[in-house]
């Protein structure tokens, strides 16, 4: 069976195992029914996902014009602690920018390969960490808005990671951490403008992957630069796909490609 469409990340329902969906323009493919099964992926041509132009992608799925312009790529995405809505001052469209920072964020303990702090809209709970590849995760804070929970990110990250280690991640080479223990550890840290938002009585989350077989080394897939990849899937943590003979191929990080799967 053929399939074409533009990448996009890989939608996520939280269960035992995490399901992942593959969503094409005309097609929405469980990728779990995948496994075990051989995958032929073509690199067609670039389609930027604001401007539908077929020009390189720069990041996150979007031209380099249309990455410098629009409000969904500003540098509060990536750094919330740079948000500003809750002062009325723009960065690129206020009422964007009002939409979604002042809502409730989440700053989080996460497991992935080691122990990571992050932030995320309250709705994206548990997505985010699905996203991340965690097998484990907790609540430290919920505060209104996205400045609240950039500002806390920032102070902990004295303290503890903030990045994740992709290739321990999807090799499954995980240190052994107790979260509680770490956040209660983390409390006297948190800024004074967030103490208040402090979650004490939280479980942590256990997330389960569909991962046959993990990868020994880790090959990544660059499908602009390498046009036509074949091989068996053996698994799916985070936004990977992780074949038989060791190559993972990121779907977040090839948004924006334009793509012909087979299924054989």
């Amino acid at each position: 069976m053929m399939y074409k469409g533009v990448l996009t990340k890989m939608q996520t329902e939280f269960g035992n195992p995490i399901q992942y969906y593959l969503n094409f323009e005309d097609d929405f493919l469980n990728m779990n029914q995948l496994l075990n099964k051989t995958l032929r992926l073509d690199f067609e041509k670039f389609q930027c996902l604001n401007c539908g132009k077929d020009k390189p992608i720069y990041r996150q799925g979007f031209c380099k014009s249309c990455f410098y312009e629009i409000p969904t790529a500003g540098d509060w995405i990536m750094r919330p602690e740079l948000s500003t809505a809750h002062l009325g001052i723009e960065d690129r469209d206020l009422e964007y920018e009002k939409k979604v920072q002042l809502q409730p964020h989440i700053v989080y303990l996460a497991l992935s390969s080691e122990v990571k702090v992050g932030v995320t809209r309250k709705p994206q709970v548990p997505t985010r960490w699905i996203d991340q590849g965690a097998i484990k995760a907790v609540e430290i804070v919920e505060v209104p808005n996205r400045y609240l929970a950039g500002i806390t990110e920032v102070a902990l990250k004295a303290y503890v990671s903030d990045k994740t280690n992709w290739r321990k991640m999807l090799q499954n080479l995980n240190v052994d951490a107790d979260l509680l223990a770490k956040k209660e550890e983390l409390k006297d840290f948190i800024p004074d403008e967030a103490k208040d938002y402090f979650l004490p009585n939280r479980e942590v989350v256990e997330l389960d992957f569909p991962v046959l077989a993990y990868p020994e080394k880790v090959k990544s897939l660059n499908l602009s630069k390498t046009p036509s990849f074949e091989g068996v899937l053996k698994g799916i943590k985070g936004q990977y796909l992780i074949f038989e003979d060791n190559t993972v191929f990121n779907v977040r990080g090839n948004e924006g490609l334009v793509v012909s799967l087979g299924i054989s």
